[in-house]
C-alpha cells in the first residue's frame, strides 16, 4: 500500500494487550501519518470524538466495554467510519453482530499481515473513491467531506470546528432534515447543546456559504438543499 494514498487518513487502533498494541501501532505507522491508540473502548470513544478517525481497528474482548459495543456507539453517530474487528474467536454470534455493524473485515487472531493489508486497502479505497466525497453546494461552492475543506470560488473558506462538524453532518444527509438530537450528539458530543449555541453556529455558517442553503423546520432540525 503506497503511503501517498493514505495521506490525511486518520486511524485508531484499540487493543488492551500492551505488546500487541505497540506492535500494531508500529506497523500502522509505516502507512499512516496519524495513528491513535487506546487500551480500552471507553478511552477509544474519547479519542474518536476528539479526532474522528477515518479507520478504526478494534479488538472485541476488552475490559469495561467490548469492541462490538464500542462500534455500536460509533455507528449511532457515524455510518462512514471504516471498521476492522480483531478477535480470538469466530463464533456465529459475533459474526452476525459484525455484519449488522457494517464492518469492512472480521479478522481472527493471530492476525495475518497479508489479510490486514487487504482490509486496510479496502478501507482506503472506499474513503478515497467515495462518490459523495465532494459535495457541490452550488456552482461555485463545494465541501470536501473527507478533508473537511470548504471551497468558494476556488478559495478555501475558514470555518470553526463546530461549523465544520455541522456542515459535514448536513452534507452527509443531503435533502433530509437532521434532527436537533443528531446535531447535539455529533457536534456537541458529550456536552449539552443550548438553543442559543446552535443558533450562533448556524448563523456563522450561513454567513460563510451561499444564502438560503440551510433550511430549518421548526421543532425538527436543519437540512441543506444544494442548488
Amino acid at each position: 500500500m503506497q503511503k501517498e494514498l493514505t495521506k490525511n487518513i486518520k486511524i485508531l487502533y484499540v487493543e488492551d494487550d500492551e505488546i500487541a498494541r505497540e506492535n500494531g501501532v508500529e506497523y500502522l505507522e509505516n502507512y499512516f501519518d496519524e495513528v491513535y491508540e487506546a487500551s480500552d473502548a471507553l478511552s477509544a470513544l474519547k479519542i474518536y470524538d476528539k479526532h474522528k478517525p477515518h479507520i478504526v481497528i478494534t479488538d472485541i474482548q476488552m475490559p469495561k466495554l467490548n469492541g462490538l459495543e464500542f462500534v455500536k456507539r460509533i455507528r449511532q453517530k457515524d455510518k462512514e467510519t471504516q471498521v476492522i474487528i480483531l478477535s480470538a474467536f469466530s463464533t456465529k454470534e459475533y459474526l452476525f453482530e459484525a455484519i449488522e455493524l457494517q464492518l469492512v473485515k472480521y479478522l481472527t487472531k493471530p492476525i495475518c499481515e497479508h489479510e490486514l493489508d487487504k482490509a486496510l486497502e479496502i478501507c482506503v479505497d472506499t474513503l478515497r473513491n467515495s462518490n459523495s466525497n465532494i459535495i457541490k453546494l452550488d456552482e461555485n461552492t463545494t465541501f470536501d467531506t473527507f478533508n473537511q475543506v470548504l471551497l468558494m470560488n476556488k478559495e478555501i473558506v475558514k470555518i470553526r470546528k463546530k461549523e465544520q462538524d455541522l456542515l459535514y453532518l448536513l452534507c452527509k444527509n443531503l435533502n433530509r432534515f437532521v434532527t436537533y438530537e443528531e446535531i447535539e450528539n455529533y457536534v456537541w458530543q458529550d456536552s449539552v447543546m443550548s438553543k442559543d449555541a446552535l443558533k450562533t453556529v448556524i448563523k456563522n455558517l450561513k454567513n460563510k456559504i451561499p444564502k438560503d442553503l440551510i433550511i430549518n423546520l421548526s421543532g425538527t432540525g436543519y437540512k441543506i438543499e444544494p442548488r
